[in-house]
């Protein structure tokens, strides 16, 4: 089976309100063994990152500038999600963010593209009722090493994640 581990980074917490993806990434995994391919892509977001998520992030509006459009990368980000199974940490808030930004270019939804949503906070809460399931948390439950992660990044986080489904899922 063919999964894609992925994360976003965001302007803020609501697509609703008009913020966008400002980083993406994904990592693929065959028969729960990655692959080596990987996806990563900052995004110019044409328009300002609230203060409260450059906190999270660190990305800043100048470092984006220069950065393509989510339109500019949505032919192969979609080309890399085609019919795997999306494995992602609180799935909901990414997939809003996806399905917002294709449907701002009038393409399918996220679910439309790939076959599966899978979501690990979801899965993590079933496991470990009454605990915190960040991932950072999940990294100390299952004895990951996530000291690299001074900040969440869209890269790192899909790699910790990678490690902490399988660790969840052995």
């Amino acid at each position: 089976m063919r999964q894609i581990i992925l994360d976003t980074e965001t302007t803020g917490l609501m697509p609703t309100r008009g913020h966008r993806i400002i980083e993406i990434a994904g990592m693929e995994m065959e028969n729960r063994r990655p692959t080596g391919r990987h996806l990563h892509f900052y995004c110019n977001p044409e328009r300002e990152i609230d203060v409260g998520a450059m906190v999270v992030h660190g990305i800043t509006s100048e470092f984006l500038e220069d950065k393509p459009k989510f339109a500019q990368i949505a032919r192969e980000f979609m080309a890399f999600i085609a019919d795997a199974e999306l494995v992602i940490h609180n799935a909901p808030f990414d997939v809003g963010f996806l399905d917002m930004e294709f449907a701002r270019l009038n393409l399918p939804p996220t679910r439309e593209i790939c076959a599966n949503v899978l979501d690990t906070l979801k899965m993590a809460r079933q496991l470990h009722p009454d605990k915190r399931n960040n991932l950072d948390a999940l990294c100390e439950r299952y004895q990951i090493d996530n000291t690299r992660r001074a900040l969440h990044g869209a890269l790192l986080d899909v790699e910790l994640l990678a490690d902490v489904y399988l660790a969840m899922t052995a």
